[in-house]
């Protein structure tokens, strides 16, 4: 039998445990497909648009139903299928087996995620995260977001004080402030090019991660 470190691992989720962009193309497919219902248009060609108007940095709701003349439609009812489609979406089987390596060796594995709850629930779902995560903090249902140092706390108010707490994130803006402040090992996974929210590097100390990481196996040289 394994035994377990002291070691509770929480990640973040979007852009650190899969691509968000790729959450973003399942959902424009699934909007193209509707529109085509509308429109003597394909799917493909309506995709074509709005990743074009996406890639503008404009706004590829709006832009694609002016550009199309539909009236019957509007910008909110794109909204809410993009928020609560369920997402074409999978692990990378690096970042899988990664996981099923934490699984069996660490106390605790959970999750910090700012966001809607159907949205991200339906993310985890497809992604198949169920099974690996003991605590799952979503920003809509705690009631706050990061970098709200209450999401973190949840952890250590849960736990104790007898473990070593690691938290995991992309996000430079607001992902290791509440971990630092706390005490907690923080680790930033570098864009990989295909991030939605640019990092800077240039940091203040209480926003600084104490390590950059390439890709998430780095986490077992450094933490084991």
């Amino acid at each position: 039998m394994t035994t377990k470190s002291n070691l509770i691992i929480v990640f973040d989720l979007d852009d650190t445990l899969y691509n968000e962009i790729d959450f973003l193309e399942s959902a424009f497919v699934e909007i193209a497909g509707f529109l085509s219902t509308k429109l003597n248009k394909s799917a493909n060609q309506i995709l074509t648009e709005m990743l074009s108007y996406y890639n503008n940095k404009q706004n590829a709701f709006k832009e694609v139903l002016a550009k199309n003349h539909l009236t019957d439609v509007d910008v909110e009812y794109l909204l809410k299928i993009y928020r609560n489609h369920l997402p074409n979406i999978s692990l990378t089987n690096q970042n899988k087996k990664l996981l099923e390596h934490l699984k069996g060796r660490v106390h605790k594995l959970g999750v910090i995620t700012d966001g809607r709850s159907t949205q991200q629930r339906n993310k985890i779902k497809a992604l198949g995260l169920a099974d690996f995560f003991d605590d799952v903090i979503i920003s809509e249902e705690f009631g706050s977001e990061k970098p709200n140092v209450a999401n973190y706390e949840y952890y250590t108010n849960k736990y104790g004080n007898g473990f070593n707490y690691v938290y995991i994130g992309d996000n430079t803006k607001k992902d290791f402030v509440a971990p630092n402040a706390l005490g907690w090992t923080s680790l930033c996974l570098l864009d990989n090019g295909k991030n939605i929210h640019a990092q800077n590097l240039n940091l203040n100390p209480d926003k600084t991660p104490t390590y950059t990481i390439n890709n998430l196996t780095q986490i077992k040289d450094l933490l084991f």
